[in-house]
């Protein structure tokens, strides 16, 4: 053995017994991943990853995704072996309160960490989102000689990854633009937590991801880092996605585990642990044992990175002055800024008398938008057309026009969701995905994942209630406004007409840590006379005060969301007429309003008035915090119906004359 080989296979065995040393001491955790692929991350972060430790966000760094998200100890291994800012105090510290090596990889709490990864198939799919966002921006602002978008996103995946059906849906989608810097590490070790693959995952994934279109590469021995090396050479020089197979031994080293379920989800044990460092040349103590040389062979991506980091830095400077417009705005997306006066030219849509669907008028506000945004990018699950998605001044974003900002997604919403957040968190885009409202359950554990990490992923779901009519109640959306308002750090607003859908698209592109929903009608709807009521700027509030046909301190309350809005002022109009104080409330944004001084909401709901209403086409559930004990609810506690979108509102009782029985009986 060499000396250079020596230290190698000591720094691939420091990954391996760092990882383990720290999922013992938390007495928890998932050591088969990291003792079993770390030949493979050995290889990818020390010859190939361009990345810089002292400065993680380097706009043009290679990103990494960890998509087996349990084997977060490999990850938190090498970042702190490299020179991230994460001691060694927080690798001991591996799954306790408040440190910054949680379970399962977190964006925002470790410093390299890119996506937050854990539910399986999420970081493969984000990592298309990633090489989407890089193969558009150096298709809109490369010049000859002026590279300066040009890095790979490289992934390790494992079996269940690759069994999740999202992983097919993003991986098709992948193969099918040609993404070629899209390199995938696949840690095929044929166990998960039931056992031996055999039992449930027999396809041929090679051939299955020749049919999608990618690259595949056989490496027999995920020991063997120098045919991983070529392997990863070889990608690069491709015109497709790559899968690189490395048939690896989960748990490597540990004398009765490796290669057996008992490694992948527990500690290995103290003895099983002591036998492997044994087998493998390792001394059992001191624990977290970090050879000197080895050390210093991992640092050497400090000095390495902060070279390739000023070299690029030297490039964008010549490239600014050469391509002045075209840096500046780069610079501006990079950095997250938006350009002044973008939202200057945002419509107020004429009241006169008009009917507009709010999906309808949700296109047009994008389309203006796109004018002023050029970070805007986005697309629909195979609905198109229905969801008003379609920047109309860009071509579709394919492999022979990669420059565009239409993605066609296909039928594939969950991998849709997960693509967008990818686009989200690569920096120089505002991304937006659009689908039927009622398919968002389809896409769910992605949106969860944009609130948890503080993506500012758009989600555009338009068909919002009963009101899409004769599709019936699989396509009619009843509970999903209650479930997403339930979900932390996320803001969901359902705008009442075209001018609260023009405040809708302000916020959430002024909203660059989270993500918001914005839920749409299919009908139309009228666009309200504000003049006579109030500004459609309060939406930025929540709720506010539409109508008022009181003196002070209404009797009445009326409360409601989207389409339900406008038979809510009928209703107030007639009930005005009959002698009672009664006020609307629109109500799009319930996170919006619970964000507003208690002296806010209490000038909209004053606590004296205990007679309130709500209106809203979906489940009550959720309603009871603003109406109070003594309130009602107009909702929909069951399943809807297959009849014209009329016929159901006046059924399900959402006409103004319910409104205003529903409302005598609250005083």
């Amino acid at each position: 053995m060499t000396p250079r080989a020596s230290l190698q296979e000591r720094a691939i065995n420091t990954i391996r017994f760092l990882s383990a040393d720290a999922i013992e001491d938390a007495k928890s955790g998932h050591p088969g991943m990291p003792m079993g692929a770390a030949a493979m991350a050995y290889a990818l972060w020390t010859r190939h990853l361009r990345f810089n430790p002292k400065d993680p966000m380097w706009p043009d760094r290679d990103r990494f995704v960890l998509s087996g998200g349990h084997g977060s100890m490999l990850l938190y291994s090498l970042l702190h072996l490299t020179g991230y800012d994460l001691p060694l105090e927080e690798i001991k510290r591996f799954r306790q309160w408040e440190s910054k090596t949680p379970g399962h990889p977190e964006y925002g709490c470790t410093p390299g960490v890119e996506v937050t990864t854990g539910p399986l198939g999420q970081g493969i799919s984000n990592a298309v989102g990633l090489a989407i966002a890089e193969a558009n921006l150096s298709a809109v602002y490369n010049r000859p000689d002026y590279e300066v978008v040009d890095h790979y996103t490289y992934v390790i995946a494992t079996d269940g990854d690759l069994m999740e059906g999202i992983a097919s849906e993003a991986s098709s989608l992948a193969g099918h633009l040609g993404l070629r810097k899209l390199i995938v590490l696949y840690d095929d070790n044929r166990i998960s937590i039931d056992g031996s693959t055999d039992r449930t995952f027999t396809e041929d994934v090679a051939a299955k991801y020749n049919a999608l279109g990618w690259n595949v590469v056989r490496v027999e021995d995920g020991n063997d880092v120098e045919t991983i090396d070529n392997a990863i050479n070889g990608a690069k020089q491709g015109s497709k996605p790559t899968l690189i197979m490395c048939k690896t031994v989960i748990g490597f080293g540990l004398p009765t585990k490796q290669g057996t379920e008992k490694s992948h989800g527990e500690p290995a044990g103290k003895e099983e642990l002591n036998g492997a460092k044994e087998a493998l040349g390792w001394p059992v103590e001191p624990r977290y044992y970090i050879p000197k040389d080895v050390l210093e062979h991992f640092r050497e991506a400090i000095p390495r990175g902060k070279k390739m980091q000023n070299e690029w830095e030297s490039r964008f400077r010549s490239y600014k002055k050469q391509f002045k417009n075209l840096g500046t705005e780069l610079e501006r997306r990079l950095q997250g800024n938006l350009p002044e006066g973008w939202d200057s030219d945002l419509p107020v849509f004429d009241s006169t008398g008009k009917m507009m669907p709010t999906r309808a008028a949700s296109g047009k506000v994008l389309n203006i938008l796109a004018k002023s945004l050029p970070e805007l990018i986005g697309g629909s699950a195979d609905l198109t057309g229905s969801n008003k998605t379609w920047i109309n001044d860009s071509p579709a974003f394919q492999k022979d026009t990669p420059e565009g900002r239409n993605i066609f997604y296909g039928v594939r919403e969950h991998a849709m969701g997960a693509i967008v957040n990818g686009l989200a968190v690569h920096g120089g885009f505002i991304p937006y995905a659009g689908t039927f409202f009622i398919f968002s359950d389809y896409m769910r554990p992605a949106i969860r994942l944009s609130a948890m990490s503080g993506y500012p992923s758009i989600w555009v779901f338009t068909h919002d209630s009963i009101g899409l009519g004769e599709d019936g109640p699989t396509h009619q959306p009843i509970e999903q406004l209650s479930t997403l308002r339930a979900m932390p750090d996320i803001v969901v607003i359902r705008p009442s007409d075209a001018n609260e859908v023009v405040e809708a698209w302000r916020i959430a592109i002024g909203r660059r840590h989270s993500p918001t929903v914005i839920v749409l009608t299919r009908q139309g709807v009228p666009i309200i006379d504000r003049s006579e009521y109030a500004s459609s700027r309060n939406t930025e509030k929540g709720a506010y005060v539409l109508a008022d046909y009181s003196d002070g301190i209404p009797d009445l309350i009326i409360m409601a969301s989207g389409s339900e809005v406008s038979p809510s002022l009928e209703a107030a109009k007639s009930l005005s007429v009959e002698g009672i104080a009664v006020r609307v409330v629109s109500f799009p944004s319930w996170e919006l309003f619970e964000a507003q001084s208690q002296e806010y909401r209490d000038s909209v709901l004053p606590p004296a008035v205990t007679a309130r209403l709500a209106v809203e086409a979906g489940v009550r559930h959720g309603w009871d915090r603003w109406i109070g004990q003594e309130g009602d609810v107009i909702s929909i506690d069951r399943f809807g119906a297959s009849a014209p979108s009329e016929v159901l509102f006046e059924k399900f009782g959402f006409s103004p004359e319910n409104i205003v029985k529903r409302g005598k009986q609250l005083l």
